[in-house]
């Protein structure tokens, strides 16, 4: 179909949405096999937990990058090459023999994600009248609902058959997606006139945020005190701000830091920050409650999550109609206030409360969360050129999945402080079924804890989503151009 078509902008949408429906249910499978996953490897909790860890990192890392390669050399070639990229590496995944091997393909499951995350929204914003955003990015957000529906159920069913094929049922709907790309889109924006990569800032953020991610989450098992712990925060420490100064002074920065300059864009993109700081370890974190806790089987613990992706499902695109229609600034707040009541209330469950509780809670979750994303994406991505769309995506999924990452971190620091080992143990194996209230409750008072963090955390987001303007006019966000520094300065 020809791009000025009245019909294309549809076809594109189906495209991405097929992007997003891969990467939430990815998210959802894996999530619910990791108690089946440490068994099959004999794996230590840590190296579990950075199964997910080492995924979020590298698609978070490379998403700006992979936004960076799109607007210079074509948004449709980026976007076929990730379906590719991760449709290769969920094959070798599904034949890793140890947990090492799998982080190092879960690895390449991220690069391939960048490549997704970073075109998709930039795609859909290519093709749809800024009217109609709302609509288009509401879609998005309900097919990636769709799939943490279907991937927790999906994977308590892959994982009766064998842990292999959480990872081997990708392949055929990367491949789909690569070829229905390569099909359908075309190349709308023209490229960037500004040249360049940023070699220096990427290293200088890679080994930052992995040096904090590496601290956070290894100082709940080892102590605070272990050198691994302190080194890794002292790295981030100090890398992280010269990152931030790299980018203000680099030519073709990773980060250019001018369209932060739009108070809109600012405000949303801290918020989309916060969204992911407080949603992303819920899932995580309720796989244990449930396989742990609760002792129930994969498939049973990946029913009672539903609630939380049908929340977003239903929400969705009832929100971004409402934001094309009546603007998102109000909305995304009243979002995330419905977030934060429902994380608040999460922190009454027990080892034996019924589940109708829990799921009422996680439903909360998901509605507020439906009403914050697409509003607020389409916020986002309203107000950026077009010709810097790709690092304005590559932006946004910086900040959620960096969100997401520390929330997985932080998370396992505070459920795993003080609580003995043999029960973390029987915990995160699924094995707990037999261990007495008492002997859970220490699990139960730090997850306890930990949720009202996240629900504080929340509220705060509520407040920063009321800072930025009502609207700002697309022209506003046109950055200012980079400085210019000779060769050597940095």
């Amino acid at each position: 179909m020809a791009a000025g078509h009245e019909h294309y902008k549809w076809w594109a949408l189906s495209c991405t949405s097929l992007g997003m429906l891969l990467a939430a249910t990815n998210s959802g499978t894996l999530i619910i096999a990791l108690p089946d996953l440490e068994r099959s490897l004999h794996t230590s909790l840590l190296a579990l937990v950075w199964v997910i860890l080492a995924y979020l990192i590298a698609a978070t890392v490379l998403v700006l990058t992979a936004g960076r390669l799109s607007d210079l050399f074509g948004r449709k070639r980026a976007y076929v090459g990730g379906f590719l990229v991760f449709a290769l590496a969920s094959l070798g995944a599904g034949f890793s023999p140890d947990s090492t091997v799998l982080i190092l393909w879960r690895i390449l499951q991220g690069i391939g994600s960048a490549f997704l995350f970073a075109n998709a929204a930039a795609l859909v914003t290519d093709a749809f009248p800024k009217e109609q955003l709302g609509l288009a990015m509401g879609a998005n957000t309900m097919i990636a609902a769709i799939g943490l529906v279907l991937g927790p159920v999906l994977g308590g069913a892959l994982v009766t058959i064998s842990w292999h094929w959480v990872f081997w049922f990708n392949v055929p709907l990367a491949l789909a997606g690569a070829l229905w790309g390569a099909l359908i889109l075309h190349e709308l924006a023209n490229p960037d006139s500004v040249r360049g990569y940023d070699v220096l800032g990427t290293s200088t953020f890679v080994v930052g945020l992995t040096g904090l991610v590496l601290g956070v989450s290894r100082g709940g098992l080892s102590g605070w005190h272990d050198p691994i712990v302190l080194g890794g925060l002292a790295l981030a420490a100090v890398l992280l701000p010269l990152w931030v100064l790299i980018e203000s002074r680099s030519r073709a920065p990773m980060l250019d830091l001018n369209i932060f300059r739009n108070h809109l864009f600012a405000a949303a993109s801290a918020a989309a920050f916060i969204n992911g700081l407080t949603r992303f370890a819920l899932m995580f974190l309720f796989v244990f409650y449930y396989q742990g806790a609760q002792g129930d089987s994969p498939i049973d613990a990946g029913i009672k999550l539903m609630p939380l992706a049908l929340g977003m499902l239903i929400a969705s695109p009832i929100a971004g109609i409402h934001a094309d229609r009546h603007g998102s600034r109000a909305l995304a707040a009243v979002g995330m206030l419905v977030s934060t009541a429902g994380l608040a209330a999460m922190a009454t469950l027990q080892v034996h409360s019924a589940y109708w509780q829990s799921a009422l809670w996680l439903l909360m979750v998901g509605v507020g969360s439906g009403m914050f994303n697409s509003p607020n994406t389409a916020a986002m991505m309203g107000v950026v050129p077009a010709h810097r769309r790709g690092i304005a995506a590559g932006a946004r999924m910086l900040l959620q999945n960096t969100g997401a990452v520390l929330s997985i971190a932080f998370v396992l620091a505070i459920v795993t402080s003080a609580v003995p080992k043999p029960t973390l143990f029987a915990i995160f194996s699924g094995l707990a079924k037999g261990l007495s209230a008492e002997k859970l409750a220490p699990f139960i008072a730090n997850m306890h804890l930990a949720l009202w963090v996240l629900a504080a955390v929340s509220l705060i987001g509520t407040f920063v989503c009321l800072l930025r303007p009502r609207y700002v006019h697309a022209s506003a966000a046109e950055p200012h151009p980079p400085v210019s520094v000779p060769a050597g300065t940095l």
